[in-house]
């Protein structure tokens, strides 16, 4: 009997408990499902984020360098960052060794020119004469032979004498192309020797970036593609791109690529830039909201026809404007959460705001 008492008020506790559990799960249930605004996976026109940096080098680089050797460098007449024009006048060496053989030849040629016009005449006065009795054979031969020799040796000064006022002349160091003289390695003073490079210049003044791209990245790119460069200063300059290297490096996997950039003071030959290419490209995107990041990585929340939630992994690339490029992931059409999505679980229905999406 006693036992039976006992066992009322637990029957009693336990059917308590019961309704309780039954009203949570009851109001579970009727809880309204998560609102959520929606966009599709479309494509969209998105500016390139692709960035590289390289050195700041010459187009087209010459240098001019020395013909002549033994001569003291008398005067250097530009300094680095100069503009220069072609033939302009860069350095002089001193004449001084070379005038006086120069005023020799010149004297010798004078009367190796008397000389020969005595000859030339002495054995004009003996054409004919061969047969005549008047002089020799052998003394008309002398005379011919004379003026021919006299004529060989006015020839042969009169040539030196060319090679000599050729050195005289390219002792004025000259530009061989106009544009930005890049590197003065010359001082006053210097006795160089030939072929030595007193200068080097940057032909019309163009200065290029040299970057290194990776293969995938230049396979999408054309001759002419805009290019934003920064410059150490911070100052942004618009090029375009002039050239794409013909072959992949073996050790580092990347192309070259050349930027023709306007003429600016800024730019300077072996400087560093940074280049971000703005080419217009189609690609699939969302708004950037719509991408959720967790310890799994880059995901977005796809409704399904029935309104249910899948989560479903992406692989994003550039941003801009907003929205998020998708190189893996959904196909174009599929509805994803924007607003909302974070709040929403595997198999969830959810309400879409405004009953479809934009």
């Amino acid at each position: 009997m006693r036992s039976a008492t006992l066992a009322l008020p637990a029957l009693a506790l336990a059917l308590a408990l019961a309704g309780c559990g039954g009203n949570a799960e009851g109001e579970r249930k009727a809880m309204p499902p998560q609102t959520v605004s929606v966009a599709r996976v479309e494509m969209r026109e998105m500016a390139g984020s692709l960035r590289a940096s390289g050195r700041l080098l010459a187009r087209e680089e010459a240098a001019v360098a020395l013909d002549v050797g033994g001569f003291r460098v008398r005067s250097v007449l530009v300094e680095e960052g100069a503009q220069v024009s072609a033939g302009q006048i860069l350095a002089e060496l001193d004449p001084s060794l070379l005038l006086p053989q120069i005023a020799q030849l010149r004297a010798t040629l004078a009367q190796q020119s008397v000389a020969a016009e005595q000859a030339r005449d002495q054995a004009a006065r003996v054409a004919g004469l061969e047969n005549e009795g008047v002089l020799s054979g052998e003394a008309i031969a002398n005379r011919r032979f004379s003026a021919r020799s006299t004529q060989a040796a006015l020839a042969a000064t009169r040539a030196q004498l060319q090679e000599a006022e050729t050195r005289l002349a390219r002792l004025k160091v000259r530009a061989t192309v106009g544009g930005l003289v890049l590197e003065r390695s010359v001082r006053p003073g210097d006795t160089p020797s030939p072929g030595t490079n007193l200068f080097r210049i940057a032909r019309d003044g163009s200065i290029e970036l040299y970057a290194e791209l990776p293969e995938a990245a230049a396979a999408g790119m054309s001759i002419g593609d805009p290019a934003d460069v920064r410059l150490p200063s911070g100052k942004v300059v618009t090029g375009n791109v002039r050239l794409i290297g013909a072959r992949v490096d073996g050790q580092s996997g990347l192309v070259s690529v050349r930027i023709a950039l306007p003429r600016d003071r800024e730019l300077r030959q072996g400087g560093f830039a940074e280049a971000r290419f703005t080419r217009a490209a189609s690609v699939l995107a969302v708004p950037e909201a719509a991408v959720q990041y967790d310890a799994d990585g880059a995901s977005v929340r796809v409704i399904d026809k029935d309104r249910r939630i899948k989560r479903v992994t992406v692989r994003t690339g550039q941003h801009a404007n907003g929205y998020v490029e998708l190189r893996e992931g959904p196909p174009a059409g599929a509805q994803v959460a924007v607003k909302g999505g974070a709040f929403t679980l595997e198999g969830d229905v959810v309400a879409i705001e405004g009953g479809k999406a934009r």
